[in-house]
């Protein structure tokens, strides 16, 4: 039986841990509260630990056995730049250095592209992101790929509960940005956890891998999209928002390399997971 450990039990993590538990592997789970260990321990049958991963200390403390792999994909409480470096960077290191043969996957966003020019953009493409954040990202991701590792750059993530985008619209406070070209680049909650399985679960893969569905459609187009499934007017122009989160970007992050390998989305574009399953998005607006 093949053993895995998960730091960090979130939107996407959680669906991995199910797929690895069906698969049957031996999973052991890190969380950051004893509350959410002890729920997901109940909920799956797994080992589940408390442990703040930036802490050094705590780590060693766990006195872990060696895993065959090690899935990262912890998320930060905040965007600015310590948080980061103390949540992602450091939580790397420490997991590293308990961990130093598993194979070690870490889940990166596609953020750390910086190009604002609607281009395509593959894991060759630059990424050299401005801000403070992103550089850290990018750290962590050369600490992983320095250890023969597994970086996977998601999209915005949306799921059951989480779909920004789609409440905005929904309430009525959603905006077309400009004359609405910016690219939208997403993925499901469901496939960004299939990817992970898919690609720990095959020997030998290594490597940066952009992790998003087929779609990178503008925001115009995505809200047309929305205007027409639900029958409901397009939003209003009007000027972007400068505090939003990768708003200097604009691009079209492609996947080719991830289904070059035999993984494909369930939900190929955010049209195809309301249309598939019209409930997707039910505790939205609950």
């Amino acid at each position: 039986m093949r053993t895995i450990l998960i730091a960090g039990c979130g939107f996407v993590g959680r669906i991995a841990l199910a797929l690895f538990k069906q698969a049957r592997w031996e999973v052991t789970v890190i969380t950051r509260t004893q509350d959410s260990a002890n729920r997901l321990q109940a909920e799956f049958g797994c080992r589940a630990l408390s442990c703040d991963i930036s802490n050094r200390g705590e780590v060693a403390a766990l006195d872990l056995p060696g895993f065959d792999a090690v899935v990262d994909c912890v998320s930060a409480g905040a965007s600015d730049t310590e948080e980061y470096r103390r949540v992602y960077y450091q939580g790397a290191v420490n997991l590293l250095e308990a961990q130093p043969v598993a194979r070690f996957l870490f889940t990166s966003s596609s953020s750390v592209y910086g190009q604002d020019d609607g281009s395509l953009v593959t894991e060759e493409s630059p990424a050299t992101p401005e801000g403070g954040p992103g550089l850290v990202l990018r750290s962590t991701e050369e600490l992983v790929l320095a250890r023969g590792g597994i970086v996977t750059r998601l999209t915005g993530i949306y799921g059951p509960g989480r779909a920004m985008l789609l409440r905005r619209f929904l309430e009525g406070s959603a905006v077309i940005e400009g004359d609405g070209s910016r690219h939208l680049n997403q993925i499901h909650c469901a496939d960004a956890a299939s990817a992970v399985f898919f690609l720990l679960s095959r020997p030998g893969i290594a490597g940066v891998f952009n992790v998003t569905d087929n779609a990178s459609p503008t925001q115009r187009e995505f809200y047309g999209w929305l205007a027409d499934y639900y029958d409901k007017p397009l939003p209003p122009e009007g000027p972007a928002n400068p505090q939003r989160r990768r708003f200097a970007t604009d691009k079209r992050v492609s996947n080719a390399r991830l289904r070059a390998l035999g993984w494909e989305p369930v939900y190929p574009s955010f049209l195809h997971a309301l249309k598939q399953n019209p409930g997707l998005l039910e505790r939205l607006m609950n």
